[in-house]
């Protein structure tokens, strides 16, 4: 089947628009033509790439799946949760370099009690997943990497002890450890199996934007509170902009109320829907 050219230029267009407008508003000013320019153009594009995509003969983002309820949830969840996760990583490997004055090998290490516990949780919420469904998780999981990111953000200075930030990395830890296997099967289970492959790839390039869009958001709040020419004022910026990752958590979780456990069937053949019609009349 032939790619669908449009749908990637408008695509990367938008997001590449909106992007820009975000991650220049904080040093150019958010009135400046530049930025408004790209808010504007990468509007537009998203815009026409909804259009397009609903009349193009090979979609990319075919709009019926759009339509499945539990699918556009899923996917804004996993949406939201990327632009939490890898946001908050963003901040923290700043703040322990020039906050905290680790050295990169040390900052590293520090992130374990964060990055490890998937490896234990993970397989366990999968296999959880699979009996209760994936919206408890999904819900459990964000609030509990909102908490994480919350009380990170309260206590977070330049003098504070690694010590206290061990706790709350646990917690978050925990809790995308639960949301990572859960957010996947809730997209693929809400679609008929033969659009497994479309929504698989529409699940993971969300997700991706997720991620750029996230680290976007909150190095414009960083650059808006604080900067990183001391460690105090590296502080400064990283406690408000990692309460937006928070923020983002917790949006994640409201959008995930809308999952279902539901798989929606697979269309029936016309033939065999035209048989099932006549039944009745045979009675």
């Amino acid at each position: 089947m032939p790619p669908d050219i449009p749908g990637v230029v408008l695509a990367t267009g938008g997001a590449g628009g909106i992007l820009w407008g975000l991650v220049r508003g904080g040093e150019a000013g958010w009135g400046t033509a530049e930025v408004v320019a790209a808010f504007v153009i990468g509007a537009a594009a998203l815009a026409g790439f909804a259009a397009w995509e609903r009349r193009a003969p090979e979609p990319m983002l075919p709009w019926r799946l759009m339509r499945i309820r539990s699918f556009t949830a899923a996917n804004a969840t996993g949406f939201l949760q990327s632009a939490a996760l890898f946001s908050a990583a963003f901040l923290a490997a700043q703040y322990f370099q020039l906050g905290l004055g680790f050295s990169p090998f040390g900052a590293g290490l520090r992130f374990l009690p964060w990055t490890a516990t998937p490896a234990v949780v993970a397989p366990l919420a999968g296999r959880l997943a699979d009996r209760a469904g994936p919206r408890p998780l999904m819900l459990a999981g964000l609030i509990l990497q909102a908490a994480g990111f919350a009380w990170i953000a309260l206590i977070a200075t330049a003098t504070v002890s690694y010590s206290l930030l061990v706790v709350p990395f646990i917690v978050a830890g925990i809790g995308i450890s639960m949301v990572l296997p859960a957010t996947p099967t809730a997209a693929l289970s809400a679609v008929p199996p033969a659009d497994l492959g479309k929504a698989s790839g529409v699940n993971n390039t969300l997700q991706r934007f997720g991620g750029v869009f996230g680290v976007a958001v909150v190095t414009a709040v960083f650059t808006a509170t604080g900067h990183l020419g001391a460690p105090a004022q590296v502080a400064a910026g990283f406690r408000p902009a990692l309460a937006v990752s928070a923020g983002l958590s917790v949006l994640g979780a409201a959008t995930a109320l809308a999952v279902t456990r539901r798989r929606r069937p697979a269309p029936a053949p016309a033939a065999a829907q035209h048989a099932a019609e006549l039944v009745p009349l045979t009675r």
